[in-house]
């Protein structure tokens, strides 16, 4: 129903970072290489951004809705860097909920373990 969270916390490791580039293929250096990253505007590697977005995915497939749930839409604003080390907690919120369809809209965000929010944004899913 409107107004019904869940959570999610995660401590991000070089080992979620590699074996989310293999999964994805996404091998940009300002993730995977120290020397590279040390030259970007970020001063250390930085975590995938779809990397912290997964982590609503995981709440919506597991917990809220749960098992069943179908993505039909996700948008995400990023607002800072997850740096490895950084632990991060994600949050949704049920916003809006269309019984006959059985349509949930979700506010959701990210944020570190400073409070930094990091990640913003809307999923829309299908409840099972």
């Amino acid at each position: 129903k409107v107004g019904d969270q869940a959570t999610r916390t995660k401590t991000i490791t070089d080992e979620d970072v590699r074996l989310f580039a293999q999964a994805t293929g996404d091998s940009n250096p300002v993730h995977l290489d120290d020397a590279y990253a040390v030259t970007t505007r970020f001063g250390r590697r930085i975590a995938h951004g779809m990397l912290t977005g997964s982590l609503i995915s995981a709440i919506l497939g597991n917990d809220l809705p749960g098992p069943g749930t179908v993505y039909l839409g996700q948008d995400f604003e990023f607002k800072a860097p997850v740096y490895i080390g950084d632990t991060v907690t994600a949050t949704v919120e049920v916003v809006k909920f269309r019984e006959d369809k059985r349509i949930a809209t979700f506010h959701t965000t990210c944020t570190n373990q400073d409070g930094v929010l990091v990640l913003e944004g809307e999923a829309v899913v299908i409840a099972p």
